[in-house]
């Protein structure tokens, strides 16, 4: 490969990197005209497009650096995500996970309990998926679902709603005398931004699936999960594991926010490494790369 050459499969790989963000993005402009009300109610962010890429993936660069050093040293890492539906949540979770090793970061996202889950201790079926050394858990969700969204519709009894927030501290305390590093995040948004946001997911095919029947429920009950939220910050939030309120309505803001956050909540550094050499391929007089048959190949319709 010549030094020209070489440059401009660089400058490829760079763009596709640039890439995979702007497809996570581009639905943001591609707003059909029947939406232009829609688009027009919606603040603009205060953050320029190139700003903001330009910070997003400086402060990707430096979660690799974090995920690097929660390898060597064995850390423990668990980040919670909460806050109303459409707040945000799942889009800086994407960006976090994004350029990370699935097997170092993994997300959580549990669904509704089952029939069997419903008659264990209620913390019982999080516990299994909390970090091992050298692991972070980002939960989309997590075990405040019992004093959120439980509470609210009707799931859970005033009995066990108590019940959750006398026992709640002390199950954190346990994580955290664990040596588990514990975050919490609460993506907070106006009652006018949620609403806009569920509009565009009724009438955008691509995000549909992203509006349960509950997601409209909550519209209707929006005073009682504001009820729900300030008692569960009046009780849970303790000094070994505090809340951290995340502004949601500027997406792109918020992202940025609650990821510069994360990273000064951890005293992480760079890791020393031995230089990576990439050894020369072997190459042998007698191997002959076979021809496959044609049907194994995916057909190039692109």
């Amino acid at each position: 490969m010549t030094e020209e050459s070489a440059k401009t499969w660089v400058e490829a790989e760079w763009a596709d990197s640039l890439d995979e963000e702007l497809e996570m993005e581009i639905d943001d402009f591609l707003v059909a005209k029947d939406l232009a009300f829609i688009s027009a109610k919606k603040h603009k962010s205060t953050i320029d497009r190139n700003t903001y890429f330009h910070e997003l993936l400086r402060l990707q660069a430096e979660l690799v650096k974090l995920q690097d050093w929660v390898q060597h040293t064995g850390e423990k890492i668990v980040i919670i995500f909460e806050g109303r539906d459409a707040a945000g949540k799942g889009g800086v979770i994407k960006r976090i996970a994004q350029r990370l090793n699935p097997r170092v970061a993994r997300v959580v996202a549990l669904p509704a309990p089952t029939d069997r889950e419903k008659t264990q201790w209620y913390f019982q079926r999080y516990v299994p998926h909390l970090p091992a050394a050298g692991e972070m858990v980002l939960f989309d969700r997590s075990w405040y679902n019992r004093s959120g969204v439980e509470r609210v519709m009707g799931f859970a009894s005033d009995s066990q709603v108590e019940e959750f927030f006398h026992d709640v501290p002390e199950f954190e305390r346990m994580i955290v005398r664990s040596g588990v590093r514990l975050i919490k995040y609460w993506f907070s948004i106006t009652d006018e931004e949620q609403q806009l946001r569920f509009l565009m997911r009724i009438h955008d095919p691509l995000k549909q699936w992203k509006l349960s029947p509950m997601d409209l429920e909550s519209r209707v009950r929006w005073e009682d999960y504001t009820k729900a939220k300030e008692e569960t910050f009046e009780r849970t939030n303790i000094p070994e594991a505090p809340w951290f309120i995340v502004e949601g309505n500027d997406k792109k803001q918020a992202r940025l926010n609650c990821i510069s956050h994360l990273l000064s909540m951890i005293p992480y550094e760079d890791i020393p490494h031995d230089p990576i050499k990439l050894p020369e391929r072997v190459y042998n007089s007698d191997y002959e790369r076979k021809v496959l048959p044609e049907h194994l190949y995916v057909p190039e319709k692109f």
